[in-house]
């Protein structure tokens, strides 16, 4: 796992010439540390960057924001058709995501949100992840109903028992949710480079393929692509280690608990 890593750096570090060196070399002659200027600017990563983060921070706030309400609402509600409709969720895992490519793109289209960011955003305040509803509804299922009534005869309804009883309770459950969110939106690359034919709109993971792709109309320059590689890498690195505690925590419990 770490030689490719280790690699990406070499290559980010040497010159457009000694990355085809034979025999290749672990360490360059020279570090070549201006890659990590140029490369960026060959794909104007400040507006790139911006563009991932504003895409990912919506589309973790919303996804993460829906799967937990519905899980509440599937493991602690009492209304007819409950278990049908967490059957259906997590039935709906076994389909592929690109099975609704076509016809979600030819919705899109007819509504006017093409080439904006609005089909990449809206569906995670839909509650479109059903394996986030699972993991909250496992989550919820744990929790002692003592709770509840405890809250209820403080006077408490639903809105304030989820907001302030059960989202600290489950803290766990909704960072895990927001990394696997966040990894998703940083790294989607199909999703842009169909809604999104603007340039200035693309996010990060399409820009990062204009290197090596048609797009840039020229032999790639593969000492800037890695070396920019590693920058678009930083960020879900660093939420992943900064949570990762809370990340195992949640993973843990998507078998502690009984289905009920």
């Amino acid at each position: 796992m770490v030689v490719p890593l280790l690699w990406m750096i070499t290559i980010g570090l040497k010159s457009r010439t000694a990355v085809f060196d034979l025999p290749p070399k672990l360490l360059p002659h020279e570090f070549t540390w201006s890659n990590f200027v140029n490369g960026p600017e060959a794909i104007h990563f400040p507006r790139l960057l911006l563009n991932s983060t504003i895409i990912t921070a919506l589309s973790v706030l919303g996804g993460v924001m829906t799967a937990m309400m519905a899980g509440y609402a599937l493991a602690r509600l009492r209304f007819p058709g409950r278990k049908v409709w967490f059957y259906l969720f997590v039935g709906s895992m076994l389909l592929p995501g690109v099975v609704g490519l076509i016809p979600l793109f030819q919705l899109y289209k007819s509504i006017g949100w093409y080439d904006t960011w609005l089909p990449l955003i809206v569906p995670a305040f839909l509650g479109g992840n059903p394996l986030f509803i699972f993991l909250a509804r496992q989550y919820f299922l744990a929790i002692p109903y003592s709770i509840d009534e405890a809250a209820k005869i403080d006077g408490a309804g639903h809105f304030r028992i989820f907001t302030s009883v059960m989202l600290p309770l489950t803290r766990p459950a909704w960072i895990t949710m927001a990394i696997l969110a966040f990894q998703a939106s940083w790294n989607d690359f199909l999703n842009p480079l169909v809604y999104l034919y603007s340039s200035n709109k693309w996010p990060l993971s399409v820009g990062m393929a204009s290197f090596i792709s048609p797009f840039a109309g020229k032999t790639p320059d593969w000492s800037y692509y890695m070396a920019t590689n590693l920058l678009y890498m930083l960020p879900p690195l660093i939420v992943f280690f900064a949570a990762q505690r809370y990340f195992i925590q949640g993973l843990g419990s998507l078998g502690s608990t009984t289905q009920k």
